[in-house]
């Protein structure tokens, strides 16, 4: 059996603790699967989420112990081998998207459905952080928050993975974006064409609006206070879910469900849902410009463990990528 190498866990715990590179069996395409050879891959909360194996209700799902032994979802490579069934893609093509798990590793296998052809001219690490980030944007504003041309947008932890992406696809759909990030990201998420950025550790921005949608990646405001920022046929989107615990992010979407009942403006919550054809739309923003992620670090495969512990601070600036 041939092998390779990958970052690779059998305990929940801190990553610095847990996680190790090992030598492992490399996968096989299954039907309507196609292997690829790793070139880049990103790190995001989803992944610490999966080592801490937090919130602790995931563990119904995940396994007292974990079932899945390699982290990492987003992914850019060479396709290596195609399962039966596969027509979209061949040896050889050069691709990026979203795996079921594992890209932390020199080889992973993804469904064909969740790959799309990597553009010319943007490189492996770009297209590595765009998939899962970029997806929750481009969803969160066009699909759950019902977005028009012409609204105002309040952008809540637009410095982050998904928020950079967030200030960016807003404004090319022609969004009034109001961005609010800390005060040693305020340049960087200016830079990104947001027409107006707060600091909050200077500045109330909950005082502002009316809005016509709020996108909420991060951040503890009560959702009353959101609610009031909103304009009358506004809404509200929250993307994420804490840092854990027995249940997060369950009370969560529990208080933004009680709080749509109140009627009026909408709250809603979103997951990502990582199709072809949106892979296809963003590849179109990266060529055009319209977007570029914002990458704060880069890391080798080796380094697995500490990438996600930096990440896990949650101070990143845009993705981090691993190349492999």
């Amino acid at each position: 059996m041939e092998t390779m190498k990958a970052q690779y866990y059998e305990r929940y715990g801190r990553p610095e603790e847990v996680l190790e590179l090992r030598e492992v069996p490399r996968p096989i395409a299954g039907p309507g699967e196609v292997l690829v050879r790793v070139h880049a891959t990103s790190v995001q909360a989803l992944d610490w989420h999966l080592v801490l194996g937090e919130p602790r209700i995931m563990r119904l799902q995940m396994g007292l112990r974990p079932r899945r032994h390699i982290p990492g979802a987003d992914v850019a490579g060479t396709v290596e081998g195609v399962g039966e069934g596969v027509t979209r893609f061949a040896v050889g093509d050069v691709v990026f998207g979203e795996t079921d798990g594992g890209s932390l590793a020199e080889y992973v296998t993804a469904s064909e459905r969740t790959l799309a052809h990597k553009p010319e001219g943007v490189g492996f690490g770009e297209a590595a952080a765009t998939p899962v980030a970029g997806l929750t944007a481009l969803q969160g504003l066009r699909d759950w928050g019902g977005f028009s041309e012409g609204d105002s947008v309040l952008i809540i932890g637009a410095s982050g993975g998904v928020g950079t992406f967030a200030v960016q696809i807003a404004k090319s759909l022609g969004a009034v974006v109001t961005a609010v990030c800390s005060t040693h990201n305020v340049e960087t998420t200016r830079s990104l064409g947001a027409e107006r950025v707060i600091d909050y550790t200077r500045e109330d921005f909950t005082t502002g609006g009316p809005y016509d949608m709020i996108l909420g990646v991060a951040g503890s405001t009560p959702l009353l206070t959101l609610r009031r920022m909103l304009s009358p046929q506004g809404t509200y989107v929250g993307i994420g879910g804490g840092k854990g615990g027995w249940l997060d992010p369950i009370p969560q979407l529990l208080r933004i469900k009680l709080v749509s009942l109140l009627g009026g403006r909408r709250m809603t919550f979103g997951l990502a849902r990582t199709t072809s054809a949106d892979l296809e739309i963003m590849a179109e923003m990266l060529v055009k410009g319209q977007v570029r992620p914002v990458i704060d670090r880069n890391y080798k495969l080796d380094e697995g463990a500490e990438a996600i512990a930096y990440v896990l601070e949650g101070h990143a600036r845009g993705k981090v990528v691993l190349t492999i």
